[in-house]
């Protein structure tokens, strides 16, 4: 039996197997006739997962037979593009174009790693090849993106996907031996939303099934795929499960979990930016007063991701994930805007008092605008015991603080300033 997997059997070796992007390589497309003048410009491949990016970079390398230096910017920092520019700079002779070096998701490359690249680029020691699955116009620099021509790779349709159903079934060294039957295909097709490797990984676990014939149609699809598939899909809903879990081992304090948890999404190639910011907003929700300082290592966390990149960023997402796991947990804040909101929605835009409204004309003076109002600094300990709500609503206490000791000394605070006021915030 073959070890390599069913995606990776199929997968093209020549442009003509390149299945749905005829807008780029049927005859007299645009990138067909830079493949074909031998000389092809650096570019960025965009385009949803599983529609054949690695792919075409593979065999525009092997149609150019030029040498192909692969780099996952999941795994890949300054150094090893260091190296790898290196390497090409030695597989460059005379005046034979450079080799091709195709950068995996290069929208997670930090700013650093992308200008690492410019020189290269730009004097032809390389020939890059990004691909992203992320809009580059956001994602990558503008000077890399300058340099770059960018083709958009299109989601495979239906039609497509059905040719690459049926090329597998009969070519496939493996699956043209077994007798398999396609009752129904829409339960295959939905769930592989026009995604070559989901579909081929998603035939290869149909295709083990022991019987004869192999009899696919939507119940069987969706039995054996419930029973057999369980990776992390940042697009799918272990995308949803995981960061929930994710979420709330941090909020229950859990640092293990919160760090094992982390690792799969990682490992499963989550976007680090998506991460970063469920903790920047984690760390207002759940920690918020209890630790103000929560939120400054959140943000600071999302800043220097985006300025390192991946591997190191794991390092910066680990020491953040342990602090917020760790630290104590207050919801007050959270509870205090959302019970303000709704009073909002129930009492409706109640009147400024008139006593602290803004007066920028003398007519408003006039009016009444502004009389009363009491400079907090000219009283003592910059305190005066004046009414700020609307008449409808005085007295009414949407902040409570927490258990926790910083919460206290604030409790502490508000009973000395207010008293009695705020009531049920003494409770």
């Amino acid at each position: 039996m073959s070890i390599a997997p069913l995606a990776e059997r199929l997968r093209p070796r020549v442009l003509a197997d390149i299945l749905g992007q005829e807008h780029l390589l049927s005859e007299g497309a645009v990138l067909m006739k830079a493949i074909k003048s031998g000389r092809i410009p650096s570019m960025i491949l965009w385009g949803p997962p599983g529609v054949g990016k690695t792919t075409l970079a593979r065999v525009i390398a092997a149609a150019m037979d030029r040498p192909f230096i692969p780099l996952s910017a999941i795994n890949s920092g300054v150094k090893e593009i260091r190296e790898a520019i290196d390497q090409a700079k030695k597989q460059r002779y005379f005046d034979r174009p450079g080799p091709i070096m195709f950068i995996d998701e290069i929208h997670r490359f930090s700013k650093s790693q992308q200008d690492s690249l410019l020189g290269a680029v730009e004097d032809g020691t390389v020939t890059l090849i990004g691909a992203t699955t992320e809009n580059p116009s956001f994602e990558v620099i503008s000077a890399l993106l300058s340099r770059c021509q960018v083709y958009v790779l299109k989601p495979l349709d239906e039609d497509t996907l059905r040719k690459l159903l049926d090329r597998a079934i009969h070519t496939d060294v493996e699956l043209k031996t077994k007798n398999i039957v396609i009752e129904e295909d829409q339960a295959l097709l939905q769930l592989t939303g026009g995604d070559a490797r989901k579909l081929l990984t998603a035939l290869e676990i149909l295709s083990n099934e022991q019987t004869d014939p192999i009899v696919i149609n939507n119940e069987t699809v969706q039995s054996a795929i419930q029973r057999n598939i369980a990776l992390y899909d940042k697009g799918g809903d272990q995308h949803y499960d995981i960061i929930s879990v994710f979420i709330k081992s941090i909020r229950g304090s859990d640092p293990n979990a919160a760090i094992y948890w982390l690792a799969r999404m990682l490992h499963g190639g989550e976007d680090i930016k998506f991460i970063a910011r469920r903790m920047v907003i984690l760390a207002a929700e759940d920690i918020g007063l209890a630790n103000p300082n929560a939120l400054l290592v959140a943000q600071s966390c999302a800043d220097a991701i985006q300025f390192v990149g991946m591997p190191e960023a794991r390092i910066i997402l680990a020491d953040a994930v342990i602090f917020l796991a760790t630290s104590a947990k207050s919801n007050s804040a959270y509870e205090a805007i959302s019970a303000a909101m709704q009073k909002v929605n129930e009492s409706g835009p109640l009147p400024v008092p008139l006593h602290l409204r803004n007066t920028p004309t003398q007519l408003m003076k006039n009016l009444g605008y502004g009389a009363g109002y009491e400079y907090s600094h000219a009283y003592e300990g910059n305190f005066s015991p004046q009414e700020y709500l609307p008449d409808e609503i005085v007295g009414t206490a949407f902040y409570h603080p927490g258990g926790n000791k910083y919460e206290q000394e604030i409790k502490a605070r508000m009973i000395n300033w207010w008293g009695g006021k705020y009531k049920r915030n003494e409770d």
